[in-house]
């Protein structure tokens, strides 16, 4: 069985930790700032975590079944 290719889009968006866990950007950062308060902008900077229901299929998308 030949390899599966990675998903070009999944390995530009996220990012997968030494721990195993995978990484996203916040969404709604990109355009409406001005009604945003400061403190809202500033938590779009910090990555997130993908929800544990997303995990298995971004994990498959960037070809990483097992753990890590």
């Amino acid at each position: 069985m030949p390899k599966t290719k990675t998903s070009s889009s999944a390995k530009k968006r996220f990012k997968v930790t030494a721990s195993g866990k995978l990484l996203r950007r916040h969404a709604m950062k990109s355009h409406n700032l001005t009604k945003k308060t400061s403190k809202r902008k500033r938590g779009f900077r910090k990555d997130h975590e993908v929800a544990g229901v997303d995990t298995a299929a971004v994990r498959g998308m960037l070809g990483k079944r097992g753990r890590r």
